[in-house]
């Protein structure tokens, strides 16, 4: 049985509550950390956790028998610090996403993962939902021949008070916009299935938050080696949320939510009548066959998590393949910054591996206007997937 401590009380640690509770003969949550003791206490009433002590620092856990497990629910800039602490002191680690705001902040946590022998990872979800699974293994099986284009729209709407949280629209606490904190579930995703860019080429841009610093859009163009290029569209100003990702192939198209096209070509080059019905039966055939996780989004991951710690071995999300997101957000971030095409990987050199030197070189659109401990209501995690509603939570 393994003892749990969630730091972090906000919107986000419900998914976390709800996922280790689905597990009670493995785990037990004994710790609430929130720097609003109330909010923890909130959480320990809502969720039945009898045996949950509410605490105020994650500090208070760091030197404690009773925590085995931590999982972190902070806002992104004390991802770092919580997470090396822990490590540092024995305790295994999940972090949600953005893993940190910098290169140099996921090496330091990479680096204290491997010293203390324990395990890590990073919150990336999406990987397993059904959809997103069968997509991946759709690539994977080469139906499609090579990727020549990905098409990745990471659209949400988020009114104007959303930025009015104390730790939203700064750069220094929540280290971006759109790109890190919304498109960063899209940009893991494109990078599991399609690896590193050579190039990024970005827009960044704030729209319609007068009262954040961050952009609320940013468009990024990815150039591969091959020649393989990838849109990819962060936004937080699109009506409707229509989330996908399409992958054009050189035999056949493939998304999610799942949809499949495959022409052939005439004798003068345009798309012969009719397409090409064997390909298409065979990959919906593939995509219909493929395995479904056990357990979907957060839940998977926990289950993935204990799994982990209980054998020893490594996550499916490790520290790694956390900081590969995160680089390439800070390659847009450094492309749409300096206003031109920059290459990958980011050196350690580069001003844009520190998040000081991300401060100091990132655009800040407007000033924060107003600074709220709380916001009501409920929030939106994400598409499905398969097209047919969004996932909402209560705060």
């Amino acid at each position: 049985m393994l003892n749990v401590a969630i730091i972090g009380t906000g919107n986000i640690s419900r998914m976390h509550i709800e996922s280790f509770q689905k597990f009670p003969e493995r785990c037990k949550i004994t710790r609430l950390v929130d720097i609003y003791p109330e909010k923890a206490q909130e959480r320990k009433d809502i969720f039945g956790l009898k045996d949950a002590t509410v605490l105020h620092s994650h500090k208070d856990i760091l030197d404690d028998p009773d925590v085995d497990l931590v999982s972190i629910c902070t806002p992104p800039y004390c991802h770092a610090e919580i997470a090396i602490d822990c490590l540092s002191r024995g305790k295994n680690v999940i972090v949600e996403k953005p893993m940190a705001a910098s290169l140099e902040e996921c090496d330091a946590m990479i680096a204290a993962a491997k010293k203390s022998g324990k395990v890590f990872s990073v919150i990336a979800q999406n990987r397993f939902r059904g959809p997103i699974a069968k997509l991946k293994a759709t690539l994977d099986s080469g139906l499609i021949g090579r990727v020549l284009h990905a098409q990745v729209d990471s659209f949400w709407w988020r009114g104007h008070s959303y930025y009015d949280l104390w730790w939203r629209g700064l750069w220094e606490k929540e280290g971006g916009g759109c790109t890190l904190n919304h498109a960063v579930h899209h940009i893991d995703m494109l990078g599991w299935m399609m690896g590193m860019p050579k190039t990024v080429t970005a827009v960044l841009s704030n729209a319609n938050h007068d009262n954040s610093e961050v952009e609320d859009i940013s468009v990024a163009v990815l150039q591969y080696g091959g020649g393989a290029l990838a849109q990819v569209t962060s936004s937080v100003i699109h009506h409707g949320e229509e989330q996908q990702l399409i992958f054009q192939g050189e035999h056949a198209r493939v998304s999610a939510p799942w949809k499949v096209a495959a022409q052939i070509s005439a004798e003068n080059g345009f798309p012969k009548e009719g397409d090409n019905p064997a390909l298409i039966k065979t990959l919906n055939d593939f995509y219909d066959n493929a395995p479904e996780p056990m357990y979907i989004a957060h839940t998977g991951q926990i289950d993935d998590m204990l799994r982990a710690v209980e054998t020893g071995s490594e996550p499916m999300i490790t520290g790694e393949q956390g900081r590969m997101t995160i680089e390439l957000i800070t390659g847009i971030y450094k492309a749409g910054s300096e206003k031109r095409t920059v290459n990958l990987p980011i050196e350690k050199n580069d001003s844009f591996y520190t998040l000081e030197g991300i401060m100091k070189s990132v655009p800040h659109f407007f000033e924060k206007t107003a600074s709220l401990t709380h916001l009501g209501g409920s929030i939106t995690v994400g598409n499905d997937y398969e097209g047919k509603y969004k996932i909402k939570e209560k705060q």
